[in-house]
């Protein structure tokens, strides 16, 4: 007993002294705590104005809102926040600051506030789409990204969660009938310097694009096309279409859309496996013709000026 405790007074002197061997050391180091996230969690959880919780393997925090405040219900199943019905977001530190990866809860009508609120603070939307089928009211899933300091991304995110609990708009009612469009195709056609075809009573329009899959050529004719439908009168119109953008022109593309006032309805892929990657953009908007389309034209202006950019010299 004599021997044990000596020999345990001696380890402890040689550790308050500083002559632990390199064995020890190793060990120690293999035993220590996973380096912090490297993040100010505390900002991000009073900018956000929601709690957080740190993955320490991953390095990531991540902030959740449960939508509480809803109730949806898909046949007889009440969805609760666990099933699915909870907004998020998550930060991770990189070389030149962070970025963030979100998905966001959103009734129809608070779809398009909040994609706005997310393109003017500098957040990409990157997909917008449906979880369920016959959810009553209607949820849609917008998918959010970014880059930046943390405190600009955790303000911008802070603002969407905001305007996500807000209440939503009225959606507007108007009656507009096919059979009985009056709208003249000729307006049309100037604005968006394009011929149109009128077919009982939809004048529809399509721009082609093109990609490769399988080694060989998809273009329009395959259904790799931007394409708007318009029915109405010169004064009421409605315009339905989808958007071909490859992924580099899709933000430019939806701030457009948006600062036009034209609702986007879908963010999505419809093929997999092609090069470019394409995605495709659906949209929708009721007023006076020659406005939606100088809405449209913008965003295909915005798309032409895109590409330019890529094209050396």
């Amino acid at each position: 007993m004599t021997a044990r405790y000596t020999l345990r007074f001696f380890l402890l002197l040689a550790i308050l002294g500083g002559t632990v061997s390199a064995p020890a050391l190793h060990a120690s180091s293999q035993s220590a705590p996973a380096p912090a996230s490297g993040l100010d969690t505390a900002l991000i959880e009073r900018l956000t104005g929601a709690k957080g919780a740190l993955d320490a393997a991953s390095g990531v925090f991540k902030v959740s809102v449960p939508r509480n405040d809803l109730d949806v219900r898909v046949g007889g199943v009440r969805l609760s926040p666990r099933l699915g019905l909870t907004s998020w977001a998550a930060f991770q530190k990189v070389e030149n600051g962070a970025m963030v990866m979100g998905d966001l809860v959103l009734l129809e009508p608070q779809v398009n506030p909040v994609m706005s609120a997310a393109l003017d603070n500098g957040l990409e939307v990157t997909a917008l789409h449906n979880h369920f089928f016959g959810d009553a009211p209607k949820v849609m899933f917008m998918h959010i990204g970014g880059h930046g300091s943390v405190q600009n991304l955790a303000a911008a995110v802070g603002k969407i969660f905001r305007a996500a609990g807000e209440k939503p708009p009225a959606t507007p009612r108007v009656e507009i009938d096919p059979a009985r469009t009056t709208l003249d195709a000729a307006k049309v056609e100037a604005v968006l310097g394009a011929k149109g075809e009128m077919k009982d009573g939809v004048l529809r329009f399509t721009f082609g694009k093109t990609t490769r899959m399988h080694g060989e050529t998809a273009g329009a004719a395959m259904g790799v096309n931007t394409w708007a439908a318009f029915a109405g009168s010169d004064g009421q119109a409605m315009v339905d279409g989808d958007f071909a953008m490859d992924e580099r022109e899709l933000q430019a593309v939806l701030k457009s859309l948006r600062k036009a006032g034209i609702d986007v309805v879908a963010i999505h892929n419809h093929m997999t496996g092609e090069e470019p990657r394409i995605v495709f953009l659906h949209y929708w908007d009721v007023g006076p013709a020659a406005q939606l389309a100088q809405g449209l034209r913008s965003a295909l202006n915005t798309q032409t000026a895109v590409n330019a950019e890529r094209v050396p010299g």
